[in-house]
């Protein structure tokens, strides 16, 4: 008896991947694992990392069963950059064209590399993304809406794909399924420009009165109008396949139900990148008003009640327990980027980004510091973990899980921090770059962090953005702060540690010049 006690849990350990039950530890399989990914949620936008105006029990929840990070970060303030850095395990700004990408930018993650969903590919799983995209469609700017549209995250690991082509303040307002637009009248079809007008729709700079929400100046939200909101870009035709806001996450939270029971019986990743709260904010009417704190607190409402439609989901698949659930943001918060929505008047003592300066665009804090959580039931430790970890870091961390090498020259940034994402260990990245940017997505500042020391070299930038009223981080003087004391850096103590700045000027310039 007890010889075969000493087999069964030998089989296990070889086996690698465990998980506790409420009686027994037995193997499992591969688990599913489903990254959530918000956009533009601050690190003070949710109740379990400091809200108090808001109040997001699913997400606390997720947070309660698994790891939350403090510590958690984007690579980069704005979202293209984010995501790039997250499939391919490559800082973005290694890259040209990584910024913030217009509605007809080409594909810019490249296809003959390792991507995250490749990896698991190569792992036996079945790959897919609901949601929004804004990593390039097509090999070049001027395309045929109208047909196929390749390559795209089809050509890049994902089996299946249900997206929109952009954020939902560009053109085209459309969703797409496996490179095709959804719903297409062939007899009127779509063209999109950003340069030039075409067709005949009103756009919000002419007919600002056909508007149901203005948009903000300055910000470029005044081209083709579509459902009442101006949007960036000119688009004509496809109007039976264009969306309506207010249906837009809903659907793509039927999608991805769907395709969680679909695949509940084989390993599954599922990128499910939510639309909330980036604008424009059209929350579905069950959450309008909800929040007290206008459209922005509504959407991070519906946010929530999203996360948990998919546990949901999990637990009538029966897989709760073998599925990994990690939850996370492409960049920090901002109010007004583009719609005037109450974001600011209804703000009503509500910090979204906590106690960190800057914001969305920004190198500060705030900027790539978000909430990220990890829940993976009888695997991953119940904890708060103060490990520095980047998003950028799950490719080799599930590289290492699954057992799965990355070619030599793929995801050179990426590191294996798996032990702290199942909350195992406390010791995640000691050094981490962190990518400002600004309104228009050009540019953006570089910052280094190591073993809690931040520095900001002098650059110069502006060192406020006026149209979305935040602190972007640049500076003529050189900036050190020390984040373990220090996390609202409000003390750049630079002078008073002139080698601390002269090894880590060093270390930025060292891991600049590798591009």
């Amino acid at each position: 008896m007890k010889q075969n006690l000493i087999l069964s849990c030998l089989s296990v350990l070889s086996f690698g991947l465990f998980a506790q039950t409420s009686n027994t530890t037995t193997a499992v399989k591969k688990p599913n694992v489903i990254f959530i990914y918000a956009d533009d949620l601050g690190y003070g936008d949710l109740s379990s990392y400091g809200a108090t105006k808001l109040n997001t029990p699913h997400l606390d929840k997720l947070a309660r069963n698994g790891v939350r990070f403090t510590n958690g970060h984007a690579t980069s303030a704005t979202c293209t950059p984010s995501r790039y850095a997250l499939l391919t395990g490559e800082y973005p700004w290694r890259k040209s064209g990584t910024g913030i990408l217009p509605g007809d930018a080409a594909l810019i993650i490249p296809t003959n590399k390792t991507t995250l969903p490749i990896l698991f590919q190569k792992a036996g799983y079945k790959t897919a993304i609901v949601g929004k995209w804004h990593l390039g469609l097509g090999e070049q700017v001027a395309k045929n809406w109208n047909g196929e549209i390749k390559p795209g995250p089809n050509e890049v690991g994902f089996d299946y794909s249900y997206i929109f082509p952009a954020t939902a303040d560009r053109v085209p307002t459309v969703f797409m399924e496996n490179r095709k637009v959804v719903a297409l009248d062939p007899s009127d079809p779509i063209l999109v420009d950003y340069k030039n007008k075409v067709g005949n729709d009103p756009t919000g700079k002419e007919h600002p009165e056909l508007l149901k929400m203005k948009s903000s100046p300055g910000q470029g939200h005044e081209n083709t109008i579509v459902n009442g909101i101006g949007r960036i870009g000119y688009m004509s035709g496809g109007n039976k396949a264009r969306w309506v806001d207010e249906e837009v996450s809903t659907t793509f939270l039927t999608k991805a139900k769907e395709y969680i029971e679909e695949n509940s019986k084989s390993p599954f990743f599922l990128y499910f990148t939510l639309t909330e709260p980036h604008v424009p904010r059209m929350p579905a009417t069950m959450f309008k008003g909800k929040s007290g704190l206008g459209y922005r607190g509504d959407v991070i409402l519906q946010l929530d009640w999203t996360v948990g439609e998919i546990m949901k989901q999990l637990e009538e698949s029966g897989i709760t327990n073998n599925t990994m659930v990690i939850f996370s943001s492409d960049n920090g918060a901002v109010l007004d980027d583009g719609y005037q929505d109450e974001a600011v008047t209804q703000l009503n003592g509500h910090t979204p980004n906590g106690i960190l300066r800057g914001g969305k665009y920004s190198v500060l804090e705030a900027g790539t510091r978000v909430p990220f959580i990890i829940s993976w039931p009888g695997v991953t430790q119940q904890k708060v973990s103060t490990a520095m970890v980047s998003q950028m870091d799950l490719l080799a961390s599930f590289s290492n899980l699954l057992n799965q090498p990355i070619p030599a020259g793929d995801a050179p940034d990426s590191v294996n921090t798996i032990d702290a994402f199942l909350g195992k260990s406390d010791i995640g990245r000691s050094v981490l770059i962190k990518q400002g940017g600004n309104v228009l997505g050009k540019g953006g500042t570089l910052g280094i962090v190591k073993d809690g020391w931040k520095f900001i070299p002098p650059n110069n930038g502006s060192p406020y953005e006026k149209l979305v009223d935040i602190e972007t981080g640049n500076s003529t003087d050189p900036q050190l702060y020390n984040l373990n004391d220090d996390l609202g850096e409000k003390y750049n103590i630079a002078k008073k540690y002139p080698k601390k700045v002269k090894e880590l000027a060093k270390l930025l310039e060292n891991e600049i010049n590798k591009s």
